[in-house]
């Protein structure tokens, strides 16, 4: 779980991934020229990201930048089978409501997906 941070995950998240997803650990590349060898054995990723841009604004503009992040570069090339992405929006402006409903489909959502 992520807010989207201009259009990627934030610094810290994404410098944990770079320390994480080493080759030899969650990948493994036998050429420049080929594509990695996935080494997680992760059937399912589910990805919660956080967002104060409207769904429509984002997908217009910007093109869905994180579900190109996780979909197309980082999970299938680590060995991901499968993921799915659930956005909660907009932040600014919620209510104490809305946030608690958030947290209890997170929560819905996670149990359902494994």
């Amino acid at each position: 779980m992520h807010p989207n941070w201009w259009g990627k995950p934030p610094a810290i998240l994404s410098g944990w991934l770079d320390r994480v997803l080493v080759p030899g650990v969650a990948y493994r590349l036998a050429s420049a020229d080929g594509l990695p060898e996935g080494l997680l054995s992760i059937a399912k990723a589910v990805i919660f990201n956080t967002s104060d841009t409207q769904a429509e604004r984002e997908k217009a503009d910007f093109g869905d930048p994180l579900d190109l992040i996780w979909g197309r570069c980082v999970l299938p090339y680590c060995g991901v089978k499968a993921y799915e992405r659930h956005i909660l929006r907009p932040m600014v402006g919620s209510s104490d409501e809305e946030r608690l409903t958030w947290l209890l489909n997170v929560e819905e959502l996670s149990r359902i997906a494994f």
